[in-house]
């Protein structure tokens, strides 16, 4: 066995321990490096050196679950102490100290009985248990270290060297707001150093690219705790900047034959019944009564553009027939859970839905594609494509559901468009296409998403007339091009580290007069571009030139222009250009040419 060998991975991608794999596994060895497979294993086995060394400087600490997620992983546990940031290094110290120690990781397995008889006393071990249905569970130990675990594990700590302690949050027992508030403390590993310090570099950049950091900053959005958290104002300047970009849809939109609509942000509740929603997602939803009957607010658009397809009689010809909305849902997410503009509990999606025959779905498929593209080619930003299979809690029988998936993917291999899998983490009632974006700084974000559903136009009794004068149920094809204005615009605030292209700028000008006397030609060319369709602002306030100046470059806009005697005497501009990073005269007219060229640059 090689040295590096950490486990196995299976044809159905399940991970397999060393020390169960047996001498004849012919499963697909996991070496020690970089790749998913590995690295999931790292992480976790990571958590529970973290755990190890949390139980030897907290002796009472009880521990509930330490997953692997996105951003590495995280240990749940109870703590009589508090726990801060501060303390992580003494964590990390305890940590490298017992990887010294050598200890090799055993995997030993239990009745659920007797697991539940040894972890009498430990009520978060309890709650664990009450989750799985196994009458056999594994424990993983390590030195005087134990904890329940399916696993897999590395087989011994010195596989776990390259790790960081990232930041201690709180978070409820089992995710429920009205549960105990446990500690949290979130965890990198890799398995070279290289790569460690790569991500802390990372993250570094990240924390000054921060949207909630810059929007403040800049004065786009804000948050008032006492209107309700996880609810965005808009101000002025990130109005103009989400007005900008909902115009580039909107052409774009009308340019590829869609029709504009929309319903209404309340429903009745019988109607999310006949959906689904109330039974998959109704936890997510709010919920009211009135006059006697139960609405509910939409957390989705889709029902809106039913009830507006099914209205006029539809035939064949009509088909593909596609509505958009920039319509506005508010979702139940937890407290916990809520995030800048990653995540609100009202947003604004840039929804469409495709009504098309069997025979279209391909075609449609490969439109949105080319959309997304497009739109993600214009912001610069690389994608990748992921089909999402049937999850759980799903409506429709499976042989519809292995229609709609398998035209997903003869959508994109039909044209040689690579993309992964994600098994079980399709929509309830239909697969997809999720599109993930990655950031100037190497992050990856889910955004868009496509979607193909035969299962609401079954309930709602959606038909149109087909060819051979028959009634047919059409297909329906959920899409999001950015998912959501306040999600891919807090995405964009960091992508640009708020120097958003000229076209985007909430504020694409600042004017800055050297005195008095040159204020009114500033408002002159001021007004001049507002008449050309862009914003700018004069800076004339009773400060010193140098400080306007810099105020001016803090709100990082693509120009700050100086005038003063020369400039209003030869009808010139001064200008500091942020895109070319130096200084330089055109005249007027010279200069609105320059902008207007920029300006056609937003197009898709």
């Amino acid at each position: 066995m090689s040295e590096n060998l950490i486990g196995y991975i299976d044809d159905q991608g399940n991970i397999i321990d060393t020390q169960s794999a047996g001498e004849n596994c012919t499963a697909t060895p996991i070496e020690y490096d970089n790749s998913d497979a590995s690295l999931e294993i790292v992480r976790h086995s990571t958590a529970h050196l973290m755990a190890q060394a949390i139980t030897e400087l907290y002796p009472n600490s009880q521990f509930f679950v330490g997953p692997v997620v996105d951003e590495g992983f995280y240990y749940d546990f109870r703590v009589d102490e508090q726990i801060g940031d501060n303390d992580l290094k003494a964590i990390e110290k305890k940590m490298k100290e017992l990887i010294k120690k050598k200890y090799k990781i055993e995997k030993y397995e239990m009745s659920k009985a007797e697991a539940l008889a040894k972890f009498a006393n430990d009520d978060l071990k309890q709650k664990v248990m009450s989750r799985i249905e196994d009458d056999t569970l594994s424990i993983y130990k390590q030195g005087e270290f134990e904890d329940l675990c399916r696993g897999p594990h590395v087989p011994a700590l010195r596989f776990l060297h390259n790790f960081k302690l990232t930041r201690v949050a709180g978070a409820y027992l089992g995710g429920d707001e009205n549960a105990e508030m446990l500690t949290r403390i979130y965890g990198i590993a890799f398995a070279d150093k290289e790569s460690l310090k790569a991500y802390m570099t990372m993250v570094e950049e990240a924390k000054k690219r921060d949207h909630r950091k810059i929007g403040a900053e800049m004065e786009l959005f804000m948050f008032d705790e006492a209107a309700g958290p996880g609810l965005p104002f808009w101000m002025p300047k990130g109005a103009k900047l989400r007005y900008k970009l909902e115009s580039i849809l909107h052409k774009a939109h009308l340019t590829r034959a869609y029709e504009p609509v929309r319903g209404p942000e309340i429903l009745k509740a019988d109607m999310w019944r006949t959906s689904g929603h109330y039974a998959c997602y109704g936890e997510n939803m709010y919920l009211t009564t009135i006059d006697e009957q139960e609405y509910g607010i939409k957390p989705m658009n889709c029902l809106g553009h039913i009830q507006v397809f099914k209205h006029t009689p539809k035939s064949y010809r009509d088909l593909p027939l596609r509505y958009y909305e920039y319509g506005v849902v508010h979702r139940h997410e937890k407290s916990g859970v809520l995030h800048g503009l990653f995540r609100v509990r009202e947003f604004t999606q840039d929804d469409a839905h495709i009504f098309c025959e069997p025979d279209q779905i391909a075609a449609e498929v490969l439109e949105v594609v080319e959309f997304v593209d497009s739109v993600m080619k214009l912001f610069g930003f690389d994608y990748t494509m992921e089909i999402s299979t049937k999850p759980e809690k799903a409506i429709g029988e499976d042989a519809v559901w292995e229609v709609a998936t398998q035209g997903l993917k003869d959508a994109l291999n039909g044209n040689n468009l690579p993309f992964t899998i994600d098994e079980g983490g399709g929509a309830f009632y239909g697969p997809k296409i999720d599109i993930k974006i990655t950031d100037a700084i190497g992050r990856k974000w889910q955004c868009g998403t496509i979607q193909v559903d035969f299962n609401l136009p079954e309930r709602f009794g959606v038909e149109y007339v087909a060819e051979d004068n028959t009634r047919k149920q059409p297909v329906m094809i959920h899409r999001a091009i950015l998912g959501s204005f306040e999600r891919f615009i807090g995405i964009l605030t960091e992508h640009y580290a708020g120097e958003f292209p000229f076209f985007l700028s909430p504020v694409q000008v600042i004017f800055v007069p050297i005195s008095d006397s040159h204020a009114d030609y500033a408002y002159t060319l001021k007004k001049r571009m507002v008449l050309e369709g862009m914003d700018a602002e004069v800076y004339d306030k009773n400060d010193s030139l140098n400080k306007r100046v810099r105020n001016a470059e803090k709100q990082r806009v693509p120009y700050v222009v100086i005038v003063g005697d020369e400039e209003v005497t030869n009808n010139t501009v001064a200008i500091r250009d942020r895109r070319n990073k130096e200084q330089y005269n055109l005249t007027q007219d010279e200069f609105m040419v320059k902008l207007t060229k920029q300006l056609q640059e937003g197009k898709i």
